[in-house]
């Protein structure tokens, strides 16, 4: 159903104005980054999903600018966090300093206190690092020196990070990598790409995007997409998808050898909300079959733990996605 056979003009006006405000915000990162359209169409998804993000490509791919334009384009909050072998859980969330005027101790707030953290490279980080994060990625909550203290709303976290396979990293944990809603994987550009990039880069400077998204437009857009309707015929497609992850509940082959354990209920919930924030920018009140399918790489690639015969064989999350959206019907 088109948003405008919607007979509430109010909420028909909220969200076209929505989807311009989300359009723009697309097309400025478009200009600092230069090839990357899918991959700043499924950041935006989730930002307006209210999820967090992973991204994953070799350095020099421009990871890191994306996650500050987004910060300069939204008007929101922004905090970075260069991870390495020795941070210290306390440098990203802050720490209990003794008060000489007071004789007690005070928190010092850090950097994670920002409605946009990037935590820069985070699989360079010790686990014990990186465990830091979990807190604040569920709760939105920091507890330190035994008292809780709130983080800014809205509250992402961005986070990059390098091949497993490249030298002094540490793969993130299965539980916190669960807590990111999309990973989003950034592709080597095209030759085409490569020369406009050197030809930005090597150039006259240019200037910094304007901020054409204010919070509280952003926090619209938020609310919005989770007015989006999913019939319940569509919600059972993306059950079953969620479900041919598992290798004892699947119907394809592959997924039953490769495979070891499936997606959780959160890359259900995932699959569902970027679907919907994917109905809300094609000006739509119901989610698509489609977009269930066009979420189903960022939302459950990260969330399917493979086999070492799969690793050894370079059999993929994506291909075996690409296997279940064959073999799974929408009926």
């Amino acid at each position: 159903m088109l948003m405008s056979e919607n007979s509430e003009g109010l909420t028909e006006s909220a969200a076209t104005e929505s989807r311009e405000k989300l359009s723009i915000v697309a097309q400025a990162l478009s200009q600092t980054i230069v090839g990357q359209s899918e991959v700043v169409d499924q950041v935006l998804t989730a930002l307006v999903a209210g999820g967090h993000i992973l991204l994953e490509g070799v350095p020099g791919l421009g990871k890191t600018l994306l996650v500050r334009t987004l910060g300069q384009v939204t008007g929101l909050t922004f905090g970075r966090v260069q991870f390495t072998p020795d941070l210290m859980p306390g440098d990203i969330t802050g720490t209990q300093l003794f008060d000489r005027e007071t004789g007690g101790l005070t928190f010092a707030a850090g950097p994670i206190f920002a409605n946009l953290l990037l935590a820069d490279e985070i699989n360079r980080a010790t686990p014990r690092t990186q465990s830091a994060l979990l807190e604040a990625m569920q709760e939105h909550t920091v507890t330190a020196g035994g008292q809780t203290h709130l983080l800014p709303e809205p509250f992402f976290v961005l986070a990059t990070q390098n091949p497993l396979e490249m030298e002094g990293t540490y793969p993130l944990p299965e539980a916190q990598l669960d807590r990111f809603l999309f990973k989003v994987l950034v592709p080597f550009p095209s030759d085409d790409d490569l020369a406009q990039i050197a030809e930005r880069t090597t150039g006259v400077p240019q200037e910094a995007p304007p901020k054409v998204l204010r919070p509280e437009e952003l926090a619209q857009a938020m609310e919005l997409a989770r007015q989006i309707v999913i019939a319940p015929h569509v919600m059972r497609y993306a059950v079953r998808l969620v479900g041919a992850t598992h290798p004892d509940r699947s119907p394809v082959p592959e997924v039953q050898r490769f495979v070891r354990y499936g997606s959780s209920p959160r890359g259900l919930q995932a699959l569902v909300l970027g679907a919907k924030v994917a109905a809300l920018r094609a000006a739509r009140w119901n989610v698509a079959f489609a977009d269930l399918e066009r979420m189903a790489m960022p939302a459950l690639r990260h969330r399917m733990i493979l086999q070492f015969e799969a690793v050894a064989e370079g059999v993929t999350p994506d291909a075996l996605i690409g296997r279940i959206l064959s073999c799974v019907s929408r009926e």
